[in-house]
């Protein structure tokens, strides 16, 4: 058995979820880079069906799965048919015909799914097959032969899988074994997570012997559920249709993001946030009914339709939120009339700059409770953010920056120790400070090892602000405008006009 330190955190996942165990590999076992399972169809035609998880990781505690109205009607793999107005399923762990040796060369964990789909990218233009996965944290999975690309550092995971969950559902003769692909259907919708949804719905496995409850949702209902959540019910109307354009824009173009486990999308943070459809308002319908099949292009492709709270009066790159390689749409520009401010011109590369940048005022959206924000961290703070690698730094540890983008934007910081130090770049600074809004700060040493973070804005400062886009569109703007202001250079198109919507064209 050869394990690389860092691997034991997706281990335990793994070890809980899919049974896998680690060993060295049996006679007769199967060699697998990981749990093949059949990816989802690709998105394509005017009205696309979406395959969401609503529940991942499902195989340890009982499901119950219940109707609104009426009763579910359940159908599996071998033909078997059930109705009633509750479905009680288990999973139950069985020998595997043949046990599964599972080894990978692994890269990360990574901080988001970008980061991690251009460590992918790497390995693949070196002709390898790799994947993205996310156990636990993002990773990227290869053949145990394949070496890291230059740059990476992988290490190899050695798991080895005898048993399998085996999904049962209880008749009124007992529990039963189902097979996959198990569908559901809910004609008076089905109660989840306090909401209700219409489906259809399947239970499947996934890539590390879990399940997942995946809701096969056409994309115009699938953003009923996500538009009020994202930026805001109250929203003006050409707010709230930009944002009903990105929304769908985003889908599209990341519809391979969880590919490996057999659906689209999820219904978290880790995508755009989804909840019930039925709760979205009249303006929403609206919106979304207005802008109906409208996507944001660039070149007939899909755009990297990233957005965000607030950029506190700048707006960022992409490099400066993920390794990504140049999106011309995508630029660093002052958010107010005209783009400019007394005193201040991009380049925003000095911390004298980014304190001129915070005190000045004039900014579109600059009423959001983050437009400026200041926090106060401890010694503890940064030693409970580092986890173990904390303990080679000593004490005390400071935050250093080493690097900023164009917009000012840490894109490097360093917190050393007597010990040594540990550099964070772009993403993995809010994910591993998650007491910041932003990367849009300035740093200064307060008393007893405690350190004073200024910035301005929430979130990675990329694309739209839906702050200044509600300013905008208070303002009079349209929502071509706001669009064109936050995406220069990008077309809103309906989608029936793009030859292929497989993917964003960068970088995916």
């Amino acid at each position: 058995m050869r394990l690389a330190l860092g691997t034991f955190r997706p281990l335990l996942a793994l070890l809980a979820l899919a049974a896998l165990v680690p060993g060295c590999q049996g006679a007769g076992a199967q060699v697998l880079t990981h749990l093949s399972v059949p990816a989802p169809p690709a998105l394509s035609g005017a009205q696309p069906r979406l395959w969401v998880a609503l529940a991942a990781r499902l195989g340890t505690s009982p499901l119950v799965l219940q109707a609104q109205q009426g009763d579910l009607s359940l159908r599996d793999g071998s033909g078997r048919q059930l109705k009633g107005q509750r479905l009680s399923f288990r999973w139950r762990l069985q020998p595997r015909p043949q046990p599964l040796e599972i080894r990978r060369s692994v890269l990360g964990p990574f901080s988001s799914f970008e980061t991690a789909e251009q460590a992918a990218l790497a390995w693949r233009a070196q002709g390898v097959d790799a994947v993205v996965a996310h156990p636990s944290d993002w990773e990227v999975w290869a053949p145990s032969s394949a070496k890291a690309p230059a740059g990476f550092t992988a290490r190899l995971d050695q798991l080895s899988s005898r048993q399998e969950r085996r999904l049962q559902v209880s008749t009124a003769t007992g529990w039963v074994d189902l097979q996959e692909p198990v569908s559901v259907h809910a004609p008076g919708g089905l109660r989840w997570d306090g909401g209700v949804f219409a489906g259809p719905f399947r239970l499947q496995s996934d890539a590390y012997g879990s399940w997942t409850l995946v809701e096969q949702v056409p994309l115009e209902r699938y953003l009923l559920g996500v538009v009020p959540h994202e930026i805001g019910a109250g929203s003006p109307a050409a707010a709230l249709a930009a944002q009903a354009v990105l929304a769908r824009t985003w889908a599209l173009g990341n519809q391979h993001r969880f590919v490996v486990d057999g659906y689209h999308l999820c219904a978290d943070t880790q995508c755009q946030v989804y909840s019930d459809p039925r709760q979205a308002g009249a303006a929403v319908r609206q919106a979304i009914a207005s802008t109906s099949g409208q996507v944001m292009a660039w070149n007939n492709k899909p755009i990297h339709a990233v957005y965000h709270a607030s950029n506190g009066g700048v707006s960022a790159n992409e490099d400066e939120a993920w390794r990504l390689p140049e999106l011309a749409y995508l630029e660093p520009q002052l958010d107010r009339p005209g783009g400019r401010s007394p005193g201040l011109s991009l380049p925003l590369d000095q911390p004298q700059e980014i304190e001129t940048l915070l005190s000045s005022g004039g900014f579109y959206g600059s009423a959001h409770p983050y437009f400026r924000w200041q926090r106060v961290l401890a010694q503890e703070t940064f030693r409970q953010a580092l986890g173990a690698r904390a303990s080679a730094l000593g004490a005390p540890i400071q935050p250093v920056v080493l690097e900023r983008g164009p917009s000012g934007r840490v894109v490097r910081l360093a917190l050393k120790g007597p010990g040594g130090q540990v550099v964070l770049e772009r993403d993995a600074i809010r994910r591993t400070l998650r007491k910041l809004p932003s990367t849009l700060f300035v740093v200064e040493s307060l008393s007893d090892g405690r350190w004073r973070f200024r910035g301005g804005g929430f979130g990675h400062g990329a694309g739209l602000s839906q702050a200044g886009a509600i300013d905008l569109a208070s303002r009079g703007w349209s929502l071509q405008q706001i669009l064109v202001h936050y995406y220069p250079g990008a077309q809103l198109l309906p989608l029936e006009r793009l030859p292929s919507a497989k993917g964003s064209g960068e970088g995916s």
